[in-house]
């Protein structure tokens, strides 16, 4: 997998879990869910892309 790619994911889930906390601190549920959405999405990504990379090895 390239680099510029993990990065977009890690880039994702932290972006994520940005919205999340500031959801949850605002009390805005919406930002709050697509937080968890997000983050949820960058994660599996990083989570393929491990995969991925054990089966080439």
């Amino acid at each position: 997998m390239k680099f510029e790619d993990r990065l977009a994911h890690q880039a994702r889930a932290t972006r994520g879990r940005v919205k999340k906390f500031l959801g949850k601190t605002t009390g805005n549920s919406r930002l709050q869910a697509e937080g968890r959405r997000e983050q949820f999405r960058g994660n599996l990504e990083r989570a393929t892309d491990k995969l991925r990379d054990a089966f080439r090895r």
